[in-house]
């Protein structure tokens, strides 16, 4: 959404002169209608949070609109004329989200298609004004080369301004430019720079009578940019069935999350639920899907996957009960939406405030419910936060992630867990020549960096793979292990359940057997400190205490240490604990991710290994140990100061023990 805050100089001047009082505003019925409404109309594509709406937004758009105006008069050397036509159709090109309830049941009722605001406002417009000129088709088409820009609508949908004429008082190139620029603009500056030349190109075209089509696939490149590439058969299918007989409304705002098979079953239900009403449709508007999809989560917008895994259920098998599409008909426009059952409407509000809660009991209650009904992907699939572990996952700054390429060898290199893709771009920018590879047991994850892949312009490949099932199909010179050991130590269930070494050394020994001979496994990681001795903890805050009991009754690794071992005292009093250095440890490193990460963090063992017994499994395999050095994370004593103290068995104040160790090793 475009910044409320700036350019509202139109604005100001209509509270000074007094215009947007009760009598001056009979006197402007555009200003009117925006005004005095009871419908909030945004689209949620804009939005940066759902709970930031205030009624008021198309209102701030016009009147951004109006001051860009005044901006880029001298830029395109508007005459008084030229201007007042581009204002006025500024003015009125949005009223049709505004009005009355009364107001707009009326515009209803006299078959205005109010969601499609160009062609409701240009008939609003003609009802106030009696005029059905320049200015009506300029009301009527205005915003439609944006959506051919994007793919949404044909070029020949502008073919009522060939029937504009000038009468010499204006040129009809400039008056589109600067149109299409205010109405751009006014949406995102960085949005009106991207297709600003697309613009130039496609209103010279409109000008000259040349209303040439973009092909197919060219649209559906522009309307599903995530996609890596589209089979013959789903160009041939828009070709055919979507783009000829339909516009498309809010197509990528309510569809950018979903993958071309997924799009086109969404259409092809839809398209069944048209042909069986029997009415003439010419648009399918997707704004009610793109409304319901979102929610706020940490003050900021977020897909709904809860409801967007329960709607993936349904695209492959539609019988599936609890939820199916919903299209209601109303002046020419399909409005394309899901509904779902009272049971599932439930499901989808007990997760979506679970997840808010951030603890451990609820996660586990989500992802029991959504197996239950077959609603998760894959075992991997994280539900409520996978977005927010890849932003973490990418969100580094000074870290020994820089150090640990400078150790890979050979022309292909793999990163092995690759989240959010931050080590695939720093091998990539270091090594342009070599084969960079990531690799993820999860879907989810392969899905979201290929389509950070297609969106950056990336050269790295990725795919699915576990290296506890099995070595790599093809051999590589460089497998890396950046926190990534410590997951498959975690969560690999095993006959004996988690926390078993032997999926490390699994999962290590199949990444040996990948290597070409002179090839290195490198590995950043956490590290178990040797020994055992006591250390304890002050916290600063009782709330730290309670955390800290949390991690006590949920933290289930460790399984060497006997339970009451772990923690030998507590006092409340003090704020104090006291417990094997092993266990302080894995619960300071946990802390320092905070309550929102407390999940997911808690079910982790960060230490598996001490650096000695590395040492003792390498020699074992017969690998050469390059490098090997155990440190301590530079940011985690800088958070942790601020919540606790940590004092050896004397009492004294001690250093944090080493968090992570950095081996080379070579085959």
């Amino acid at each position: 959404m475009a910044d409320t805050s700036k350019n509202l100089n139109f604005k100001k001047y209509f509270e000074e002169s007094g215009a947007l009082k009760e009598g001056a505003l009979n006197d402007n019925l555009w200003l009117k209608y925006l005004t005095q409404t009871d419908n909030i109309y945004v689209n949620a594509e804009r939005l940066d949070s759902m709970s930031s709406l205030s009624g008021k937004e198309t209102l701030m758009y016009v009147f951004r609109t109006l001051d860009i105006l005044d901006d880029i008069c001298e830029k395109y050397c508007l005459n008084p004329v030229e201007k007042e036509m581009i204002s006025t159709v500024l003015k009125w090109s949005e009223v049709a989200k505004g009005g009355l309830f009364e107001e707009r049941k009326e515009w209803r009722k006299k078959g205005y298609p109010l969601d499609i605001h160009n062609i409701a406002s240009a008939d609003i417009y003609k009802d106030a004004t009696g005029d059905e000129g320049v200015i009506y088709t300029l009301i009527k088409t205005h915003g439609i080369v944006g959506q051919c820009i994007r793919g949404e609508i044909a070029v020949s949908a502008n073919v009522p301004l060939l029937s504009i004429k000038s009468d010499g008082s204006f040129d009809l190139s400039k008056i589109l430019l600067a149109l299409n620029e205010c109405i751009i603009r006014a949406v995102s500056e960085d949005i009106w720079n991207n297709v600003k030349n697309s613009v130039i190109s496609l209103t010279e075209s409109i000008v000259s009578g040349d209303l040439n089509d973009f092909s197919a696939e060219y649209r559906l490149q522009k309307l599903c940019p995530n996609e890596i590439e589209f089979f013959e058969n789903d160009v041939d299918y828009f070709d055919r069935s979507i783009f000829p007989k339909y516009e498309l409304w809010y197509f990528e705002a309510a569809l950018s999350s979903f993958d071309i098979g997924q799009i086109r079953k969404i259409l092809a239900a839809a398209l069944d639920r048209i042909s069986s009403e029997k009415a003439e449709v010419l648009h399918l508007n997707f704004k009610p899907l793109a409304d319901s999809l979102y929610y706020d989560y940490e003050g900021k917008k977020h897909i709904n996957v809860y409801k967007k895994r329960i709607i993936e259920k349904y695209l492959l098998d539609s019988s599936v009960q609890n939820v199916d599409i919903d299209v209601s008909i109303e002046n020419g426009s399909a409005f394309i939406d899901f509904k779902f059952s009272p049971v599932c409407n439930k499901l989808i509000d007990f997760c979506v405030e679970a997840e808010r809660c951030g603890l451990l009991t609820f996660e586990k209650s989500i992802i029991v419910l959504y197996d239950m009904f077959g609603f998760r992907r894959d075992a991997f699939d994280r539900l409520n936060n996978e977005e927010k572990y890849l932003n973490t996952m990418n969100d580094v700054t000074r870290s020994t992630k820089d150090d640990i390429i400078d150790h890979a060898v050979g022309k292909s290199i793999v990163d092995v867990g690759s989240g959010g893709g931050i080590l695939l771009d720093k091998l990539e920018k270091k090594y342009p020549d070599k084969m960079i590879i990531g690799t993820d047991i999860s879907t989810n994850v392969i899905e979201a960096l290929n389509q950070k892949k297609k969106r950056e312009g990336h050269n790295w490949q990725v795919m699915v793979h576990n290296f506890v099932d099995t070595p790599l199909s093809e051999k590589c010179d460089s497998i890396i292990f950046s926190s990534i050991l410590h997951e498959i130590y975690s969560y690999t269930e095993t006959e004996n359940g988690r926390f078993e070494i032997n999926s490390v050394k699994i999962a290590l020994r199949n990444a040996f057997d990948s290597l070409n001979p002179g090839g290195r496994i490198i590995i950043r990681d956490g590290v178990k400190t040797e020994g055992s001795y006591p250390r304890k903890i002050v916290f600063k805050s009782p709330s730290s205490l309670d955390f800290f009991k949390n991690y006590m009754r949920d933290f289930a690794g460790l399984k060497d240490i006997p339970e009451e071992k772990k923690v030998t005292e507590i006092n409340e009093d003090t704020l104090t604990v006291t417990g094997d250095v092993n266990f302080i440890r894995e619960f300071l490193f946990t802390y320092t991710w905070g309550t929102e990460s407390y999940a997911h963090e808690v079910q982790e063992q960060f230490g598996y290994f001490t650096l000695n017994e590395y040492k003792a499994f390498f020699n074992e395999i017969g690998a050469k140990i390059i490098s090997a050095k155990e440190l301590l994370e530079p940011g985690y004593p800088d958070n942790l100061g601020k919540y606790v103290t940590l004092l050896d068995e004397n009492g004294e104040e001690t250093e944090y023990p080493a968090s992570n160790c950095i081996l080379v090793v070579e085959k």
